[in-house]
């Protein structure tokens, strides 16, 4: 019986074990609401690695391929990657990569990486200090919005917080050449968020919660306006001036991390094997 602890003014038993899982738990969903200075190479592990299994949760996932990323602290530079070969809900807090801005493994690991991940990725990390996250996917709906010359529309909730808060980069095949990082760079420019025309969907965060919502509502977008699009009406549009306003409005660093939080949770509910 030492092994339990027995709360009986509510009627619940638990196991040493189970109490010190639960509290572990609850300080990886507190990390959440970090700032980015405040958090360790761990914690940016874990989190890393939910946004992995939350992707192929939320049915994002396009094979091994696409690229998840976070700066590690430090002055190096140096960020996490997947490592190449691996589905998405096999990536855990260890076997994440860490690469410096030349593409080199600085630490010892089973796996290679991607160089398509490696250009994309290091044309925002060498370049924008406060991008300490990036994300990029594949998704059915986001390729088919890249696709699109129009590019997003003031038409829905979500495609309106990003009124003119989207760049655009033109497709130059599969981004192995270590040239084009200049030219991703610089159409990024100060936005956020990068619609790689023909390929997919880029999003960048000071945390990897910022990140991971504004690719959350950026994906909902390209799904809400492809439906809208494909009908035969004419739809309404949000004037410029209340979607900059609603951009403006909907800007809250902290709401982010606590819907994050909130997914980070249901992971670790369903299956904590990513925080290994």
């Amino acid at each position: 019986m030492s092994n339990v602890l027995v709360y009986n003014f509510i009627g619940i038993t638990m196991s040493n074990h189970e109490t010190k899982v639960k509290a572990n738990h609850l300080e990886i969903e507190k990390s959440c609401m970090k700032n980015y200075e405040e958090l360790t190479e761990k914690d940016l592990r874990i989190q890393l690695a939910a946004s992995y299994r939350l992707v192929e949760e939320l049915g994002w996932s396009f094979l091994i391929f696409g690229h998840l990323t976070a700066r590690v602290p430090g002055p190096e530079k140096h960020f996490l990657i997947n490592p190449y070969g691996l589905m998405y809900d096999e990536v855990t807090a260890s076997n994440l990569v860490k690469i410096d801005l030349e593409g080199n493994i600085v630490e010892k690991s089973d796996w290679d990486i991607n160089p398509a991940g490696f250009i994309i990725h290091s044309a925002v990390h060498s370049t924008k200090n406060n991008a300490h996250c990036v994300m990029h996917t594949h998704t059915n709906a986001g390729m088919a919005m890249a696709a699109l010359k129009k590019g997003l529309i003031n038409i829905d909730f979500s495609g309106s917080a990003y009124h003119n808060r989207v760049a655009y980069h033109d497709f130059e095949g599969v981004t192995i050449r270590k040239d084009e990082c200049k030219r991703i760079a610089d159409n990024l420019g100060e936005k956020s968020i990068l619609v790689l025309r023909n390929h997919g969907l880029l999003t960048t965060g000071g945390t990897i919660a910022e990140a991971f919502m504004k690719l959350y509502t950026l994906e909902s977008a390209c799904q809400v306006q492809l439906m809208a699009r494909a009908c035969d009406e004419t739809y309404e549009m949000v004037p410029d001036n209340i979607a900059d306003s609603h951009a403006k409005d909907l800007k809250d660093a902290a709401s982010y991390r606590l819907a994050f939080r909130a997914l980070v949770r249901r992971m670790l509910k369903k299956d904590p094997s990513f925080i290994l």
